[in-house]
């Protein structure tokens, strides 16, 4: 199936390449039912080889359905380990998934009930590298080091050119990563009605010394789970401006001389605010601030007179 999927995907892409080139008309969505962006062609697929593109079947609306405890698609039967009892639910649009390591998965979109958020905090983020996210009452998600942690054994697998064993790695990496942030991401959305992070860029930080640790923390997961989390809660997500929120003091909003400066203020990770004498966590205070561009004011404190 997925070969075929991979020969339709193919002729489509050429025909749109066509109309393009003699016609100069993009086709419709309702001419080829798949999105391309404007584009005169998405990459080809490829059913084998070394380079194959990983299976891929998608499923319309109501093509697939629960029956007799298992996935009933295409006349077909599938088992699958269902985890979050799929028999509650009507199925939407899905798609069968293969993995690096040749396992297939079915991804399905299901109706659920909305649930009214738990709480009704406000609650900012600060996101770093020694601990990944600081939130603004104190709470922190600590690096995980999921690829650190690991890097020693990949290293060996990959000189002893045991492609089984790198996937393997490469895929508890990923796991153990998406596991820590969903957790943490699904805490925050069940507790606060509002969510501000800044919007520090992990693909020009990726092009530093810092890259590894950079892509081993996740930011831009955890961003795009929290978006589409609090989307689906009906919360507020922001990303706003970080830009000064470390070196501001979040008490009195001056920026003291006392402040962590550039470089050499990357370890210090508590100052005292010289001119109203606060003691500051960095990462607190910066998470605090982060409130604070989010509604255009301070989050704690009155202004200096």
């Amino acid at each position: 199936m997925a070969r075929s999927v991979n020969f339709v995907w193919n002729f489509v892409n050429e025909l749109s390449q066509r109309s393009i080139k003699e016609r100069g008309v993009f086709l419709s969505a309702y001419d080829m039912h798949r999105k391309q962006f404007k584009k005169a062609r998405l990459n080809w697929r490829k059913s084998g080889g070394v380079r194959r593109s990983l299976g891929w079947i998608p499923v319309n609306t109501g093509a697939a359905q629960w029956k007799n405890g298992q996935v009933y698609h295409n006349g077909h039967y599938f088992k699958v380990w269902d985890s979050y009892g799929l028999n509650q639910y009507k199925f939407r649009s899905a798609s069968f998934n293969e993995d690096a390591r040749g396992r297939w998965y079915f991804n399905v979109v299901v109706d659920v009930q909305a649930e009214i958020p738990a709480g009704q905090d406000r609650i900012g983020i600060d996101l770093g590298l020694i601990d990944t996210a600081t939130c603004s009452d104190g709470t922190k998600l600590e690096a995980g080091r999921f690829y650190r942690g690991l890097e020693e054994k990949l290293a060996i697998a990959q000189r002893a050119r045991n492609k089984t064993q790198v996937k393997t790695l490469h895929a508890k990496i990923a796991n153990r990563r998406k596991d820590a942030l969903h957790k943490f991401s699904r805490m925050l959305v069940n507790c606060c009605g509002e969510i501000y992070v800044g919007n520090v860029s992990s693909l020009k930080l990726v092009k530093t010394t810092m890259a590894k640790s950079v892509l081993d923390a996740g930011w831009g997961q955890l961003k795009t789970m929290l978006d589409y989390k609090c989307a689906h809660a009906g919360i507020v997500f922001k990303e706003v401006n970080e830009a000064y929120t470390t070196q501001t003091c979040s008490h009195c909003g001056s920026l003291p001389e006392s402040r962590p400066k550039g470089i050499a203020g990357l370890g210090i990770k508590e100052w005292t605010c010289s001119g109203c004498g606060v003691t500051h966590d960095r990462d607190i205070n910066a998470a605090r601030n982060i409130i604070a561009a989010g509604h255009g004011r301070l989050a704690v404190g009155t202004p200096v007179l």
